[in-house]
């Protein structure tokens, strides 16, 4: 048992350990809810007779770190399938009033334990859904809020997933690996050695919670992300953001200064394969997992390919390169591309969106953004 759990059920623990890591999860969904553990209950179940299991609920959802670049979006996809009313946004920043106007919205810090726990029994959370992070770049000028906010926030929602039986969702990243690492492509198991708190803080995620589902039966899923790029959100500090910041410039002062190198390549994906990805993910059959943690990927490009595809709409953009020590040191350790079979065998896992496709619709989203806004269009 990891130093400082707070709850740990050895009955249950030894109930889900004899079943099958699918059939685990969806006895956990029901039991843990619906019945308290009791020597008679528990012999019951592991008894051969039939028993009424109650019906299949929906899923109530915790969304960690809401408002950053990820959670309003994938919150929107969910209550569509699941409910407006099942899906909780949460952060320490106060919500705009369309996000408040949209679905169920906490305060929830992730560093008080207590907070989440109550958040998670008074809602009868059974899905988390954990964003809440300092990026890599952020994280670097500030190493010991990082280390704060990206480790111990994440223990207590290891901790807290642990003793209430959620199935739990944490990220990772490209940041995840190192320069000692494989890089065209990168697969989902190798060395990795990441050389940011931010990465090192994604590893230590990726192996806690791997080691919690063997020892205990923790239902923990993760996805490597790509650099991320969306319409609806602005850069949040992070080494891939100049893959935003660019369709932004070209549309408002038709000049982007990129900090990266021309030539400089790395993964990439549109938030809408994105948020599909950890949708998917999220609803497939424990029993279909191979592993726990898995490389997704979409595309990867570099500053001068985007820029040249965006050109072909807007050729007045002009593109120079001022490249920062910090973040072109990142990039550089980073792999250029993923090797994401594993997710295409065992769930099925496709992207839809191409270079091509992506430029398309940011150049359109923002330009609705902008003149919606009364902005100048470039």
């Amino acid at each position: 048992m990891l130093s400082g759990m707070r709850v740990c059920v050895p009955s249950a623990v030894a109930l889900f350990g004899s079943l099958c890591h699918g059939c685990r999860s969806w006895a956990r969904s029901l039991s843990f809810r619906s019945f308290s553990w009791s020597p008679r209950k528990i012999s019951r179940w592991n008894s051969q007779d039939s028993i009424d299991l109650p019906p299949a609920e929906n899923p109530r959802i915790l969304i960690t770190g809401g408002l950053g670049q990820l959670g309003v979006g994938l919150a929107e996809i969910l209550r569509k399938q699941y409910g407006t009313e099942n899906v909780i946004l949460s952060d320490i920043k106060k919500p705009p009033p369309e996000v408040c106007r949209s679905g169920p919205f906490v305060y929830a810090d992730v560093l008080d334990y207590k907070n989440l726990r109550e958040l998670v029994v008074n809602n009868r959370i059974t899905w988390l859904v954990h964003y809440s992070a300092l990026l890599s770049v952020v994280g670097e000028a500030n190493v010991a809020l990082a280390r704060k906010i990206n480790i111990t926030g994440l223990h207590n929602v290891l901790d807290l997933a642990l003793e209430s039986c959620l199935r739990l969702f944490v990220p990772s990243t490209i940041g995840a690996f190192g320069p000692s690492s494989p890089r065209d492509p990168a697969p989902d198991l190798c060395v990795q050695r990441p050389r940011t708190i931010y990465g090192v803080s994604k590893v230590h995620g990726e192996l806690m919670g791997e080691y919690l589902h063997h020892k205990y039966g923790l239902d923990f899923r993760c996805l490597r992300y790509p650099g991320v790029i969306s319409a609806n959100t602005q850069p949040g500090g992070g080494t891939t953001d100049y893959a935003v910041q660019i369709f932004h410039d070209a549309l408002s002062t038709g000049h982007h200064e990129c900090y990266l190198r021309a030539d400089t390549r790395l993964p990439m994906m549109h938030v809408g394969d994105c948020h599909r990805a950890t949708v998917e993910f999220m609803q497939a059959p424990e029993c279909q997992l191979s592993l726990r943690t898995y490389n997704i990927d979409a595309m990867s490009f570099t500053p001068e390919e985007v820029a040249t595809e965006i050109r072909k709409h807007l050729p007045h953009l002009k593109v120079t390169y001022n490249p920062d020590s910090v973040r072109q040191t990142i990039a550089d350790s980073w792999p250029v591309r993923f090797d994401d079979s594993n997710a295409r065998r065992d769930w099925g896992w496709k992207s839809t969106y191409g270079l091509e496709e992506l430029v398309s619709d940011m150049l359109s989203s923002i330009r609705d953004k902008r003149t919606n806004a009364g902005l100048p269009v470039s």
